[in-house]
């Protein structure tokens, strides 16, 4: 049997933790090691993880090292066939690991899982069935928001979303990047993407499981994007151009030239006139582009397929 370990990042997740883990332990295959990494939280997530530390292994961040961070730092403590990256606002249906794990085990190069994810206030819509490219360079989740008797059938998609994402440890190990699986450079936000990309790219592929149910809160939606702190808006704004330089290619970017120019010109405008405090985070990504230029000739030098076959997955 496949061995199987869940990672889980919290940051001011008191709220939900309990619900997670309680539904983690309840998996109908067994878990061999359930890892919770605090990221300094600073509600009373670390209190209430006092009553897991025996079922989880738990390690309390004396800073936030991000989404990225976490999991990585996680990933590092297991040495399972299969990681099960987990959101602490995600609660799964018993099955969730089985049948993500049974549909890996019977693809060749499957590198990557997800199941149907639910909206926890509404479940008879959908969260996500795994993620979507276009042609601009923005990724969204499959399915979201259109009501839930859809998706049925399990197939490959571009890639899955972090909130509840099962990868094998030959993929992670793979494609890791100077020993980081999700790129640190990113902090939080579009790193599922990223590695979604970047798998593509080495020869992995991702698939689509509708009988592994999970319910997903999806806190960023609340309140819509200007009740988030800048800093936030700034990660989700300027990590979709870090993508872009690791993965993109220019005779795909020539190929989808003008659904790229027109966004480009749109977004400028509307962070120009909307949201100006948005174009600090070019600042950072300034200071990370020789980073990133080298990260992308470690992932050329690796590319397993030829570019065009990425064009599949870049819809309209």
């Amino acid at each position: 049997m496949k061995t199987v370990s869940v990672h889980i990042v919290t940051y001011n997740s008191s709220e939900h933790i309990d619900d997670c883990l309680e539904a983690v332990l309840s998996q109908s295959h067994p878990i061999e090691q359930i890892v919770v990494i605090d990221n300094a939280s600073k509600d009373n997530t670390q209190e209430k993880l006092v009553k897991w530390s025996e079922k989880c292994s738990i390690t309390q961040n004396s800073i936030n090292n991000g989404f990225a961070g976490g999991h990585n730092q996680a990933i590092r403590m297991t040495d399972t066939d299969y990681c099960l990256i987990l959101n602490p606002d995600v609660v799964l249906e018993p099955d969730y690991v089985l049948n993500t794990v049974k549909l890996l085990n019977n693809h060749s190069q499957a590198g990557s899982a997800t199941g149907k994810l639910l909206l926890k206030a509404d479940p008879t819509h959908i969260d996500s069935t795994g993620l979507v490219i276009n042609k601009a360079r923005r990724a969204f989740d499959r399915g979201a928001h259109q009501t839930g008797d859809r998706f049925n059938h399990a197939e490959e998609v571009f890639g899955v979303s972090g909130a509840a994402a099962m990868y094998s440890r030959e993929m992670i190990n793979d494609i890791s990047l100077n020993g980081e699986f999700f790129d640190e450079d990113f902090f939080a936000y579009k790193e599922d993407v990223d590695v979604a990309w970047r798998a593509q790219l080495l020869g992995w592929k991702a698939y689509y499981e509708p009988t592994a149910i999970a319910y997903h809160e999806r806190g960023w939606k609340e309140g819509g994007r200007s009740s988030k702190p800048l800093f936030v808006r700034r990660l989700s704004y300027i990590n979709r151009y870090k993508m872009m330089v690791k993965n993109d290619r220019i005779s795909m970017v020539l190929k989808h030239s003008i659904p790229l120019l027109v966004y480009e010109c749109l977004s400028f405008a509307y962070a120009l006139m909307r949201e100006p405090k948005l174009l600090g985070a070019w600042s950072s990504f300034f200071r990370k582009y020789s980073e990133l230029r080298k990260k992308r000739g470690i992932i050329q030098k690796k590319q397993k397929i030829v570019t065009s076959e990425i064009n599949r997955w870049f819809i309209k």
